[in-house]
Formats: structure tokens, C-alpha cells, sequence
């Protein structure tokens, strides 16, 4: 279970290093469209417990509440190719008493091209009812401690993609995670 400490410093980005699958592409070696979103959800997932010892089904369980997605909003700029070695980044760009936005994006493995970034949109619901509830407890002070808490209202996902490119050209993607 997460446990809030202060004195500690909690990474805002999560990275994962993946090879895209040939069984994953289509007949021009893209990477299908469908399958960007297992490679963005499977990287969460394998990165979470590393960086913050918790694993999600643990708040599930304790909390009896999960987050449902109810939007997604990707843009792809740039095929990921067959072969091609990635890196998948992830972060909590907001949340408030019952929604969260995540943002996730693929860039080559150099961190100089960005492929794809995708924005979920989850809503806090109880397992019994299926019924919007608050954040409380840990997942409260897991989502203080790792969120950017951006000023989401005046983003949208092409402004968000402009940025995350020049950010990459400068080279200052990698500082990110380490706010």
C-alpha cells in the first residue's frame, strides 16, 4: 500500500523501454492503431510498483473503488515501426475529488521524435454500485504526491502535442520525470 512520506521525492513520469511487437503491427509494419493503448497500459502498470511500491489492485481491494475511463483523446504523429525500440513515458496531468487525466506518450528511443500521446480520461467508482466516490486516504496521497496537477482547462491535446515536441527538440523531456 502507498504510504505518503514527506521528506521523500515521488517521480512524476514513469518510463518504460519496450520493442514494438511484429504481431502488433498491420501489413505496413505500423504499429496498429488499437495496440497503441495496451503498450501505453502495459507500461503503466509494469512501472507504478517500481516507482512508488504500490500496486493498483492493493487501493482496489483496501478501497473497494476503481477508476473507470470514460474519454480517451489520442493523437498519433509518428508511426512506431516494427522492430523499433520506444520509450513509453506516463504521468497524472490532474485529478480533482474524483477524475483523473493521465497522459501517456511514445517517443523513438532516443527521446527526439514523438510518436503518440494519449490522454485518459478515469472516474473514481465504487465496485458495489458502479457510482462516482471520492478520492480518500492513500489513493488521495498517491495522487498528491506523483500528479503534475497542470492547469488542465487551458490545454487541449494538439496544444499538448506542439509542446511535448519542442520540449523533445530541446532536450528537456528527460528533466521532466525528475521534478
Amino acid at each position: 500500500m502507498f504510504q505518503y512520506d514527506s521528506d521523500k521525492h515521488y517521480p512524476k513520469e514513469t518510463e518504460s523501454r519496450v520493442v514494438i511487437r511484429f504481431q502488433d503491427c498491420d501489413p505496413l509494419r505500423h504499429l496498429n492503431n488499437a495496440k497503441y493503448f495496451d503498450y501505453f497500459f502495459n507500461a503503466r502498470e509494469d512501472q507504478v510498483p517500481k516507482l512508488y511500491g504500490l500496486e493498483i489492485i492493493d487501493l482496489i481491494r483496501v478501497y473497494k473503488a476503481a477508476w473507470v475511463v470514460y474519454n480517451h483523446n489520442i493523437s498519433y504523429v509518428k508511426p512506431a515501426m516494427v522492430g523499433e525500440w520506444v520509450r513509453i513515458m506516463s504521468r497524472i496531468l490532474w485529478y480533482n475529488h474524483n477524475t483523473i487525466i493521465v497522459e501517456y506518450y511514445m517517443t523513438d528511443d532516443s527521446k527526439t521524435q514523438l510518436k503518440t500521446v494519449l490522454w485518459s480520461t478515469m472516474r473514481y467508482v465504487t465496485l458495489a454500485e458502479g457510482k462516482s466516490t471520492d478520492h480518500s486516504g492513500a489513493v488521495q496521497d498517491f495522487l498528491k504526491a506523483t500528479s503534475l496537477d497542470l492547469d488542465f482547462v487551458t490545454l487541449d491535446i494538439l496544444q499538448r502535442v506542439k509542446q511535448l515536441k519542442a520540449e523533445l527538440e530541446k532536450g528537456k523531456l528527460a528533466e521532466v520525470g525528475k521534478r
